[in-house]
């Protein structure tokens, strides 16, 4: 995952909601998040951290059903 190491959440957060998710709710300093798909809801939990450690973020586009690829053109 070279060149997303450090992101910050604000672009993360961004980044997803160009991809189609909405932040339902924050509470303290984790930002949820979710995206309504034919087959299932896809829900996320964004720590609001300036700066996401790799393997979290990995998750998180993982989890949101993305590439790595896909995610970089969304930054």
């Amino acid at each position: 995952m070279k060149g997303l190491s450090g992101a910050s959440y604000r672009k993360v957060v961004n980044a997803l909601q160009h991809s189609g998710f909405v932040v339902v709710r924050q509470r303290g300093s984790h930002i949820r998040l979710q995206k309504r798909t034919k087959e299932k809801v896809i829900r996320l939990t964004v720590p609001a951290h300036t700066s996401i450690k790799k393997a979290t973020l990995g998750r998180i586009i993982k989890d949101a059903g993305l590439s790595q690829e896909e995610f970089k053109e969304l930054l």
